[in-house]
């Protein structure tokens, strides 16, 4: 089953990882962090499970495009495997490739997929792994509730069952 990590025991992200865009050069969480909250979906370009989630993310992360919170995309691959797993996606939103997952293991996940909305401080607001849709809707709720945002449907009518998700550190 997924992991979410409630604010009493919140940990933090390492300031120094590298996050690289698939266009860009990397630049540390600290800088992504400067302005506003980051939200992430990790996902694993190779498993089943993470292509099937690609609708359910795009629909969550749509909800915070005009939010005062980053929104982003890690694939656990190449930029050229990030481009062909995530299709139209990659150019929709912001996405960063981890190829030796240096983000998924600087982020503590041991399963895929995973959300996470790291604070500018640095601080794990909160993380769900695997899909169980009642953690991503907590993690959202909490998300809607420190942006004073609307709230995603989370599962959605057409959103797959509830699945554990693959090992992040393959």
């Amino acid at each position: 089953m997924g992991a979410i990590r409630s604010p009493v025991v919140v940990t933090d992200a390492p300031a120094d990882l590298a996050l690289t865009p698939i266009n860009g050069d990397a630049t540390t969480l600290q800088q992504w962090l400067t302005t506003f909250h980051l939200v992430v979906v990790v996902l694993d370009p190779y498993t089943h499970e993470s292509a099937w989630l690609l609708p359910t993310v795009a629909r969550t992360l749509r909800v915070y495009a005009d939010a005062d919170c980053r929104v982003a995309l890690v694939v656990a691959g190449s930029p050229d495997e990030t481009r062909q797993f995530l299709g139209p996606y990659a150019q929709e939103f912001l996405t960063f490739a981890d190829p030796d997952r240096l983000v998924v293991k600087g982020l503590d996940l041991m399963n895929l997929p995973a959300l996470v909305h790291i604070r500018q401080d640095l601080s794990i607001a909160g993380s769900a792994e695997g899909w169980q849709p009642a953690e991503w809707r907590q993690v959202t709720e909490s998300l809607s509730e420190s942006m004073r945002w609307s709230k995603p449907l989370i599962p959605g009518p057409r959103d797959p069952a509830p699945f554990e998700g693959s090992a992040a550190r393959s």
